[in-house]
């Protein structure tokens, strides 16, 4: 990938490197971090080298009368404006500038105290533009605004303190071909989503390998426990490999878009609960009872498998000793520091069996990682 912003915005820090070298030295960082806990070499998911990201969010510069995107220079010490931005998917790309241009040639209404634009998107096709302000938004801004979509082929949010205006829906529905099978995603506007939807796919279908291993598609093998399941993401098409599941999320708006996912494509033996990862300790070790799980029998789920993907923190010391009873463990990473931590606890019951990379991030340092672990 080639932006004429590179070195001076602070988007890509990898500018200098080409795509392989990046790889190679991801895949040696993480592979030293794992080192003492798995020795083979690691398996390594490449990404598009532009045009990968599904989510991106920009600064509006007001200069004089126009307005520009602008992003964070890479002195991490004040913003550049931006032509162009390579990494954004095609469904963002076309219609990004497009938007940028009748904001300028508006009147008032659409620029006035803009701060920020935010896009989602899908490989469908699908975008969904959220305008931020700091003021409070009207009817006139919703008429203007709803022109847009029309002309943008799109749907358009608007946000301001304590206000939200949706003028059609505030999400996008995604279609993932995951080994051989569609699956279908609501996507809200607020709610967590994986940035990058093509090394998305990679991890999940390598999720998915795991499971095949020691799950059943006709009958189930034992049952699977998710913790930070979103809305549904790896849930969804591992839930055909166990008998019952049960996953966890703490976010109401992800609860909401995983049940709406279980509907839509029609899995009937999934089980979301909104509960914190420390949460799902103490309710399964029986230690505190929740309102929220009212209905569901804890003590008919019998786990064979779990998988974690936790924030940048890592897991919690209550979380890594559930799991540690537990046979099979799948463990995404968003930080490699805090998983190799993570792991000196893990392998004292555990063996890591197969380890890969997953680089949703390409020209950053940052490295997803993901680790299969079996009872010793």
């Amino acid at each position: 990938m080639n932006c004429k912003h590179f070195g001076s915005c602070g988007s890509c820090s990898l500018y200098e490197m080409g795509y392989s070298a990046q790889l190679d030295m991801k895949e040696k960082k993480v592979s030293q971090l794992l080192s003492f806990f798995y020795q083979e070499a690691l398996e390594v998911f490449d990404s598009p080298r532009s045009h990968y990201r599904a989510r991106a969010e920009f600064r509006i510069w007001h200069e004089g009368e126009r307005c520009y995107y602008a992003m964070g220079n890479i002195e991490k010490n004040g913003a550049v404006t931006i032509e162009e931005c390579p990494k954004v998917m095609g469904p963002i790309e076309k219609r990004m500038w497009k938007l940028l241009e009748k904001i300028n040639n508006s009147t008032e209404v659409l620029k006035k105290r803009l701060f920020a634009v935010e896009f989602l998107a899908t490989t469908t096709d699908e975008c969904l533009i959220t305008m931020l302000y700091h003021r409070k938004l009207d009817d006139v801004w919703s008429d203007e605004a709803k022109k847009l979509e029309d002309e943008l082929s799109c749907r358009i949010m608007g946000r301001s303190r304590k206000q939200k205006v949706i003028l059609s829906e505030e999400f996008v529905t995604e279609k993932l071909e995951i080994d051989g099978k569609t699956f279908t995603y609501v996507q809200y506007e607020s709610g967590f989503t994986q940035p990058n939807p093509m090394v998305n796919v990679k991890m999940i279908e390598w999720a998915t390998r795991q499971a095949k291993k020691v799950g059943n598609e006709k009958a189930g093998r034992g049952d699977f426990l998710e913790s930070y399941c979103g809305l549904g993401n790896f849930t969804l098409p591992l839930s055909q490999y166990f008998g019952k599941v049960l996953a966890t999320e703490i976010s109401k708006r992800s609860i909401h878009a995983a049940l709406e996912n279980c509907k839509l494509n029609g899995v009937e033996n999934i089980t979301f609960a909104r509960l914190a990862s420390e949460e799902m300790t103490e309710a399964l070790h029986g230690t505190r009872e929740f309102n929220r799980l009212k209905g569901i029998d804890l003590k008919s789920y019998d786990f064979s498998t779990v998988l974690v993907d936790p924030p940048r923190a890592g897991l919690d010391e209550g979380t890594m000793a559930l799991i540690s009873n537990i046979e099979n463990i799948i463990y995404i990473s968003c930080n490699p520091e805090t998983l190799a931590r993570d792991l000196k606890t893990l392998t004292d019951t555990h063996n890591v069996v197969e380890a890969a990379i997953f680089d949703q991030f390409p020209h950053t340092e940052h490295v997803e990682s993901g680790v299969f672990l079996q009872k010793k």
